[in-house]
């Protein structure tokens, strides 16, 4: 897995390190047990210090979707079919609401919406 930041963004080099694997994970292309690359050669390729690299192996797994083992180095876990199921969902989501002329801006502002206050009786509609 290649993972690269963009110095100039204004996201701490951690998160987007971070935001590069969950994207790999979401899009199939890490697997449950597949092996994320040791932050030291993450750290050299990129030219950053590895406790930046294990800054955002921590997160991940703190997020439940790496284990992270020292000696071993950091595996996906099974979270990662559940977040490409989701993200799946999100893509169906997304066609939805461009048929209805919704805005990206929109749905989000939907989306964040629903996350802080969950409309009742949803519970009941989930399979």
């Amino acid at each position: 897995m290649l993972i690269r930041v963009d110095p100039a963004n204004e996201r701490p080099i951690y998160a987007q390190i971070a935001d590069t694997v969950r994207l790999g994970i979401a899009t199939g292309q890490l697997r449950e047990g597949e092996m994320l690359p040791p932050a030291r050669e993450v750290a050299f390729g990129l030219g950053i210090n590895a406790h930046t690299v294990l800054h955002a192996y921590q997160l991940l797994r703190d997020e439940g979707l790496v284990d992270l083992r020292r000696g071993r180095g950091a595996s996906v876990t099974g979270a990662a079919q559940a977040l490409g199921e989701l993200r799946r969902e999100a893509l169906v989501l997304v066609r939805r609401s461009q048929e209805l002329g919704v805005s990206p801006e929109m749905l989000a502002a939907i989306i964040t919406g629903a996350a802080a206050a969950p409309v009742p009786g949803l519970e009941e509609d989930r399979p």
